[in-house]
């Protein structure tokens, strides 16, 4: 009998000496979800040869800036770029898209969204992990021994344009402008950058590519990540006046409209619903505050952000449980208060911000706004936006379309 308990111990201490060496092992590994890159048809030769990187066990903070195109989320990603302690990367998503969208044959069906999201989540998650040989995949033409100098808008990110990935003449503490990064950088060392990477405690991405919080829920719920998101909204008239100023082509219609006072009969209004749909799916998800989303997930209207920067700042930062550092501060005081012919480049962040967040009521007819109204009255209300009810009340500046909203991060 004794040795029968004996023979019963022995065996369950090796069960559990088994149990820790599996997880040991599973926990060493790289996390590589190569099955989005089978089904959007690439090579998986990266996920069987690619390095190996720990996964994030010590429980750093990892920022994800949920937006939309023309919503201020240049100016948001700088709150993270400008600290020292943040790896910040602008828009990786955009080498997915523009991978994979001409390989799909049915336009924007559901299984090339599926597809899509799928690649862009694996992404994601192999970025944060600090793993950028895994963006070798969507990358044209493919890096040389781990070089490109194909990274979309590289100068957007500090760590990618100083030392030690960058070594430009000149001072240790020289800071690189976006237009000079690549021509003094040269080719960028995406081994040097994952170095970079993992010497800081935190990695931020700004993305307007992923439609709504909900297609985030396998990243956020995954507790190898640590994930919070920024979810940044900005009134849809906005938007719209923004995007019509910018991408002047594509919204000829729009422009078109404005300048005779008719509006086309082939109008995209889409333009305008999709922003809206997505604003509102996407809201609604995190105003119903699910479990999943508990501690993970914060609104931020760039109305409140350009109205009092650094106080909203300081809500974002503490959110995140961060410490605010004073080059973000010193960042923040430099480009909310500049002077407006300084900040004409379409994607600079130099403003007077304040100004900025109401211009779009002088550059858009009020004809145009009531149809922008209707078409989008269920996530202005959500968002506390007010309606323009005439001409005069719209170019009014001393009545605001701002409702006083606290929305409070869920935690």
């Amino acid at each position: 009998m004794q040795c029968s308990w004996k023979a019963v111990l022995l065996l369950a201490l090796a069960s559990i000496a088994i149990q820790y060496t599996a997880i040991r092992t599973f926990t060493a590994k790289s996390f590589h979800t190569c099955p989005g890159l089978a089904e959007a048809g690439l090579a998986e030769r990266l996920c069987e040869e690619g390095p190996t990187f720990a996964y994030n066990l010590s429980r750093k903070t990892h920022i994800l800036v949920l937006a939309t195109t023309r919503s201020g989320s240049s100016f948001v990603g700088q709150l993270f770029n400008q600290h020292p302690d943040v790896f910040y990367l602008f828009e990786p998503l955009y080498h997915v898209q523009n991978t994979l969208i001409p390989r799909f044959t049915q336009g924007k069906s559901p299984a090339d969204r599926r597809v899509m999201l799928g690649a862009s989540r694996d992404l994601l998650r192999s970025l944060y992990d600090c793993d950028l040989y895994f963006l070798e995949n969507y990358i044209k033409p493919p890096p040389v021994n781990h070089t490109t100098d194909r990274i979309f808008r590289r100068g957007a990110s500090r760590v990618l344009c100083s030392r030690p990935v960058c070594d430009p003449r000149g001072s240790a503490d020289l800071v690189l402008e976006e237009g000079d990064c690549v021509r003094k950088c040269g080719l960028l060392n995406l081994t040097l950058a994952a170095e970079a990477c993992r010497e800081r405690s935190h990695v931020a991405i700004k993305t307007v590519r992923v439609p709504e919080v909900n297609d985030l829920r396998a990243l956020v719920e995954d507790p190898r990540l640590n994930l919070k998101v920024i979810q940044l909204v900005r009134d849809p008239r906005g938007i719209l006046a923004s995007r019509s100023e910018t991408f002047r082509d594509t919204y000829r219609l729009w422009r078109l409209w404005y300048g005779t006072g008719r509006k086309p009969y082939n109008l995209d209004v889409t333009q305008l619903t999709t922003v809206c749909e997505d604003f509102s799916n996407s809201v609604s998800t995190g105003l119903m505050r699910p479990p999943w989303l508990k501690g993970k997930y914060m609104l931020v209207r760039y109305e409140d952000l350009a109205r009092n920067p650094m106080k909203k700042t300081e809500e974002i930062y503490g959110f995140l449980g961060i410490p605010l550092d004073s080059h973000v501060a010193r960042w923040i005081q430099n480009n909310t208060q500049g002077d407006p012919t300084l900040g004409k480049h379409k994607y600079g962040t130099v403003r007077n911000s304040a100004a900025t967040a109401e211009k779009w009521r002088f550059r858009l007819s009020y004809d145009i706004v009531a149809f922008a109204q209707n078409a989008c009255q269920r996530v202005l209300a959500q968002l506390g936006y007010r309606m323009a009810t005439s001409e005069e009340e719209l170019k009014n500046p001393s009545i605001s379309l701002v409702e006083e909203r606290d929305f409070r991060p869920f935690s």
